[in-house]
């Protein structure tokens, strides 16, 4: 038996891929590399540029992003000063850079106040120069934390996409997973975002919640579409280390593969269209403009401690931890760093060519899929031989090839968080399983 014939018979919740290699097989560099030498070599005409905020108005139950709940007014004015100081430090290495695509997440950047949203664009732009009303923009809010005020404040600073975490429009589902959270709070965050006229509006949702149904699910889902998003992300619960329901040691996965198919038979019923396992995008979703940045071969500025930054051959970030107290303690030593500090990458992953290749295949392979006569002329070597595993799923139904293009089958796209873990190298693999979670 192959290991993916072995998967295939176990869960296929494996893990969620949205980068490779995991932020898990990140280790200290001994010594740290000087900032310059890592974006020495690398193309700097279409980079995406992300600031991450790691503060939230409280701790959702199945959160292990980095992020500390309820901050202080003096730690996120702390924070803020250190990103002042590593953003200046980043433009001296980078020198003339063009940003094609921007982000600030978090955590919740809306519970910043309006000066301090002003002093994360004004970094973007001012000082990094990237031309934030000519590219596509991303912020994620929360019900809890927009206003009226900060809308405008995102809007006129050029965001043309908000996205809003609500997870379920029932509120006994959000209770379930220590989010205590009010419907009408939620409406009323949608109708404040419809009416400031952002061009995109995107909305989590979650399926595998304690109590939930099929039914209860789409009902959600009708909710939903009474906003229009353009774009709706459906994500699987996951039960992860040092969270409040890893805690409970409790399992969500007996109804996640029938919530899934029935939330993407309604959305495609819809007019929504699948563009992988966790995003649909709508009919009415205007078409991406600006210049074109696409994550398997363009490097990203990341910005704040907890964001992570690519470079083709090194992915770096801070230290990454879930509780609560090494959090903190990680945002206090950020927070206290001197703008000459922020010259040197000390955390992250070398990429070797095979897992640079690899990190190609992957992010294609989940997505649009994997162009062959791409990677030819990338790397001047065939994916199936560089990847001779990818053909079995062929063999298993999950993916084919179509017009030169090897792209995953409706029943490869529902075993995504499966396939992914399956084609991580031997390296990363164990990088992951000796990480010890704090």
């Amino acid at each position: 038996m192959t290991r993916l014939e072995q998967m295939l018979g176990e869960t296929p919740y494996v893990a969620y891929l949205y980068g490779y290699p995991h932020k898990t097989a990140y280790r200290p560099f001994t010594p740290a590399l000087p900032l310059e030498s890592v974006w020495a070599e690398e193309r700097r005409d279409a980079l995406f540029l992300y600031v991450h905020v790691p503060f939230c108005e409280m701790r959702c139950g199945f959160c292990n992003l980095f992020t500390a709940a309820g901050p202080k007014q003096d730690v996120v004015d702390g924070y803020l000063g250190a990103l002042v100081r590593e953003t200046r430090r980043v433009k001296q290495a980078l020198g003339q850079a063009t940003f094609a695509r921007a982000a600030i997440g978090g955590g919740t950047p809306t519970l910043l106040d309006v000066a301090g949203l002003h002093t994360v664009f004004d970094l973007m732009e001012g000082t990094l120069g990237a031309a934030m009303k000519d590219i596509p923009v991303s912020v994620e809010v929360s019900p809890e934390t927009v206003d009226a005020e900060k809308l405008r404040v995102l809007r006129s600073r050029g965001t043309d996409r908000v996205s809003i975490g609500v997870q379920s429009f029932i509120e006994a589902e959000v209770a379930a997973v220590k989010r205590p959270q009010k419907t009408a709070q939620v409406q009323a965050a949608l109708d404040l975002i419809r009416s400031t006229g952002f061009p995109t509006l995107n909305l989590d949702l979650i399926y595998g919640m304690e109590g939930q149904t099929v039914e209860s699910f789409l009902f959600s889902l009708r909710e939903a579409l009474r906003f229009t998003p353009e774009e709706l992300y459906l994500y699987p619960l996951y039960v992860r280390p040092l969270t409040f329901l890893g805690k409970k040691a409790r399992a969500w996965d007996d109804l996640r593969l029938s919530l899934y198919r029935a939330g993407r038979d309604f959305l495609l019923s819809q007019g929504y269209t699948q563009v992988s396992m966790r995003m649909f995008r709508a009919p009415h979703a205007p078409s991406a403009g600006g210049p074109v940045y696409r994550c398997q071969e363009d490097g990203m500025v990341g910005l704040g401690c907890g964001a992570r930054s690519y470079t083709g051959g090194v992915h770096y970030s801070s230290e990454y931890a879930v509780g609560s107290r090494e959090v903190r303690s990680i945002i206090a030593s950020y927070s206290e760093r001197t703008e000459a500090s922020f010259g040197e990458v000390g955390y992250g992953f070398r990429l070797s060519p095979e897992e640079q290749r690899r990190r190609y295949m992957l992010l294609s392979l989940l997505a649009e899929g994997v162009d062959l006569a791409a990677y030819r002329q990338r790397f001047g070597a065939e994916v199936l031989e560089d990847f001779p595993e990818l053909a079995e799923l062929e063999t298993h139904g999950l993916g084919r090839q179509e017009a030169g293009v090897l792209r995953l089958t409706a029943a490869g796209v529902e075993r995504s968080d499966l396939i992914g873990p399956w084609l991580h190298s031997e390296p990363v693999r164990e990088q992951m399983k000796e990480y010890a979670w704090r």
